[in-house]
């Protein structure tokens, strides 16, 4: 045998395999194009100057095995404990036929995004499903198939609060004190681009307060308190103010939806219909308004139209309000979000139907309300007496309370002055209560579920009257016909074969969107270790995140050159507008704030453009050839036009064509 050990080992067999083409393949692909080799190739088509002149230092290739061992022992240093954090995070119960038949089926996760709905069919179901979902739980008129998370959800609402309203003089978004600490963070971030004033005080002050376009509400607040609001609700609209709530999935299952009380536009994460908490992410946000403002409205919107024969088919409806389209004037830079995250929720909603989420959320409530009865007969007190499934406890010893919680391996809230939060879901169990009781009473507590039960049953207040849902929600056919696995397994087939993906075919369609996961890639997301953890953890819960994350960290900044990476943004677009924000405060930082105006070739993405809007940015656009090289002359006059107050130029690095050759940055310089 001629073959060394090193050779028969085939550390490269995954690029090979999950690449596909062979050795003889390549070089029919070579002989076709006029290239001796791959490098040779390379050397033709990537201009010389910036070709790497050394390979990137990111270590050796290894075999899928062999990663995925790796994988395993990294995720071992993350502690699995169990965390009652809330804060909209919680975990989650994914029915093993959505885990087995789409999250881990490639003929769901590597179908195209659908633009081209003819080939998307089953998807786009999916997606209106999920739309349906959001209209009936929180009673508005229109909804969108998803956005990227609960906090950006936020921030798209106090814009299109700001597009919609009236009171054009108006430059003040007011937010409700008791909103996620998370969404406040991101909702001041947006509003400082686009040159709002955020106020957070209580929301019964929220009147005492001029010139306001735009309110965010919370329907239950982030330590657990149900609100009514549908008084200050009317009041505000009477002003003509723009009403948003935050609201919870779940939760919605029991209380009045805010469409019903007045409120124009209604928000949330998806997270808890079945998608894990996976440390912060990705889960999908859902996001719906009234029907007058539904031109306004940010991300994609799922329509039924007709085909070709007149036959009933589906289709991403009113496309002119989005990026790939309107550009630096779209609503939104949203563009894909999380579409596989919504699938999940929706066909969560499915599979479990109206009864099923009763059911759960009845759950959820009743072991809330025997944990609050159980601590209240300790003698403990709570801040709140309305409440869904978090409690706010009064405790005078809080170290002591939380030195126990983590012998017992569980998290409680612990940044609430003088109290603990305590935030239950449908994984939950009668030992988890138990337990809770230990953390926070003692070991002695001498309680009994079922007779706490038994008391609770008697006497169960905390849900409003004026807050139970009335109206019956999930009617439509679709939500109570596939409560069997079998039934179920056969409608989620039934949708994907009316998709093109991998699994059929290839998808000769190069794009942002367009990402190839191989299976050895899709079995780690699953796993407890990474899956379970909540966002707020402690850190030295999360070892193994922390060390995947900066050794990622690592790889990236080799790879690109730069000196460091930021891990936040979850999609392309948020990236982008990430990066424009660094350089907005860069110039800041250099007394140079008047720097706005952002170059961006015609042939970029859409999401460039409206990403440059959202950070503030006045866009100019820079000419291309029919190639999409970037006209240099023109580039080189619209950066003398802009002069003192040119920012940055914005290029997509995807094509081995003049637009990305040194000159063209050197002119915008």
């Amino acid at each position: 045998m001629t073959q060394t050990l090193s050779q028969l080992e085939n550390r490269d067999a995954f690029i090979e395999r999950h690449i596909g083409p062979d050795a003889q393949q390549q070089q029919e692909m070579l002989k076709t194009v006029g290239a001796d080799s791959l490098n040779a190739l390379i050397g033709q088509i990537v201009p010389q100057d910036i070709q790497l002149a050394t390979p990137p230092q990111v270590g050796d290739a290894t075999t899928e095995f062999a990663a995925l061992a790796e994988l395993k022992a990294i995720a071992g240093r993350n502690k699995r404990f169990k965390s009652y954090i809330g804060m909209g995070y919680t975990a989650v119960q994914l029915p093993p036929v959505i885990q087995r038949n789409m999250l881990e089926n490639p003929g769901w996760y590597t179908a195209y995004t659908p633009y081209q709905p003819e080939v998307s069919q089953g998807r786009l179901e999916s997606l209106l499903n999920f739309q349906q979902v959001t209209l009936d739980l929180t009673g508005l008129d229109i909804a969108s198939a998803s956005l990227l998370d609960e906090a950006t959800a936020a921030a798209e609402a106090m814009a299109m609060a700001k597009r919609v309203s009236k009171l054009k003089s108006a430059n003040r978004f007011f937010v409700a004190a008791d909103v996620h600490p998370q969404t406040l963070d991101v909702v001041r971030t947006r509003a400082e681009t686009f040159g709002f004033d955020v106020i957070v005080d209580d929301a019964d002050k929220v009147l005492d307060h001029q010139d306001v376009f735009g309110v965010l509400l919370q329907q239950v607040g982030t330590t657990g308190e149900i609100h009514d609001y549908s008084k200050l609700i009317a009041e505000l609209k009477a002003r003509k103010v723009i009403v948003s709530v935050a609201a919870d999935f779940m939760a919605l299952v029991l209380l009045t939806a805010p469409g019903k009380q007045g409120a124009d536009i209604v928000f949330g994460s998806a997270q808890r219909f079945g998608v894990p908490m996976g440390y912060g992410g990705p889960h999908a946000a859902f996001f719906a308004a009234k029907d007058e403002f539904k031109r306004s409205m940010p991300g994609r919107i799922i329509g039924v139209s007709k085909d070709a024969a007149g036959n009933t088919a589906l289709r991403m409806a009113m496309q002119t309000r989005e990026q790939h389209i309107r550009r630096e004037k779209a609503n939104s830079n949203i563009c894909t979000s999380q579409v596989l995250l919504a699938n999940i929720a929706s066909l969560y909603a499915v599979f479990h139907g109206p009864a099923g989420l009763k059911r759960i959320a009845g759950r959820i409530h009743r072991l809330t309300d025997i944990l609050a009865d159980g601590l209240q007969k300790k003698g403990l007190k709570l801040r709140h007496a309305h409440y869904f499934d978090t409690l706010c406890v009064e405790v005078s010893d809080k170290a002591a309370v939380l030195a126990r919680a983590e012998a017992l391996q569980i998290n409680l809230r612990s940044d609430i002055h003088g109290a603990v939060g305590i935030t239950l879901d449908e994984a939950t169990t009668r030992e988890d209560v138990l337990n809770l009781f230990r953390a926070v009473v003692g070991d002695d507590h001498g309680l009994d579920i079922d007779t706490l039960d038994k008391d609770v049953a008697l006497d169960s207040r905390s849900i409003p009257a004026a807050m139970l849902r009335d109206d019956a929600i999930l009617t439509h056919p679709v939500f109570n016909r596939y409560h069997s696995e079998t039934k179920m397994m056969r409608y989620m087939h039934a949708l994907e074969r009316k998709d093109l993906a991998l699994n059929q075919a290839m998808i000769p369609l190069g794009s942002c969107t367009m990402k190839l996961n191989a299976a050895a890639e899709m079995i780690p997301i699953t796993w407890p270790e990474f899956a379970e953890l909540h966002p707020f953890c402690p850190v030295e819960q999360a070892e193994g995140y922390q060390q995947m994350i900066a050794q990622l960290s690592d790889w990236l900044v080799k790879l690109t050159g730069y000196d460091a990476v930021c891990m936040q943004p979850n999609s392309g677009a948020q990236g982008e507008y990430a990066g424009l924000l660094a350089i907005r405060h860069y110039h800041e930082s250099r007394n140079e704030g008047h720097r706005d105006i952002c170059l961006i070739p015609s042939s970029a993405h859409g999401t460039n453009p409206a990403s440059a809007q959202m950070a503030g940015m006045q866009v100019v656009v820079v000419a291309c050839d029919k190639n999409g090289n970037i006209d240099l002359a023109d580039l080189r006059e619209k950066a003398e036009q802009a002069g003192a107050n040119l920012s940055c130029i914005m290029v997509t690095y995807r094509r081995p064509t003049a637009c990305m050759k040194k000159p063209s940055v050197k002119c915008a310089r």
